[in-house]
């Protein structure tokens, strides 16, 4: 009885493992033609070049020659302070579909590699968040930390400190 069942089992499973022949498509239709020009194939659109000329310069008037995102000691989040900043970028970015930016996230000197690592990542994150919620493209921003390595002032003193707690906007090929 056991083997019967098996034999039974075995040959069910076979068969509906088994492939099932396809249909042949059917042969086209043959081309219509007509009295009219013909008409190119569609082209795709030509990306816009970016070019260094063509993102915001550094330091000139304005929330757009601001590339400099500050925070409270231990914060990550974008203070209304620098929300125009923010909002200015992503309007530079939405207006170029091709121009890419890194956002990378700083702190100052206190507190260990790793923490000081993930708070900047933090930061990174948060600038990213504004400028997605903003229609960018994911594409377009690419985030990293580099915690307390890369401070712009060395000092070891509270104003120190408070020039090295940003966030960087550096477009591509900076």
């Amino acid at each position: 009885m056991k083997k019967t069942l098996l034999a039974l089992f075995a040959t069910g499973f076979l068969a509906a493992c088994s492939s099932t022949p396809t249909e042949t498509a059917a042969p086209a239709p043959a081309p219509v033609k007509t009295s009219a020009a013909p008409v190119a194939p569609a082209q795709p659109l030509p990306k816009e070049p970016v070019t260094m000329a063509d993102y915001p310069a550094k330091g000139v008037g304005g929330a757009l020659g601001q590339r400099t995102i500050r925070y409270a000691f231990d914060k990550y989040t974008v203070s209304d302070e620098f929300m125009p900043v923010v909002s200015a970028h992503g309007d530079f970015l939405l207006s170029h579909s091709n121009a890419k930016v890194i956002l990378q996230g700083n702190c100052d000197e206190r507190g260990s590699r790793e923490y000081n690592l993930g708070l900047g990542q933090r930061r990174a994150d948060s600038v990213r968040k504004i400028l997605m919620a903003k229609g960018v493209k994911d594409g377009q921003i690419e985030t990293v930390s580099f915690g307390k390595e890369k401070p712009v002032n060395p000092a070891h003193d509270a104003a120190a400190w408070a020039e090295n707690r940003r966030t960087d906007i550096v477009y591509q090929g900076e």
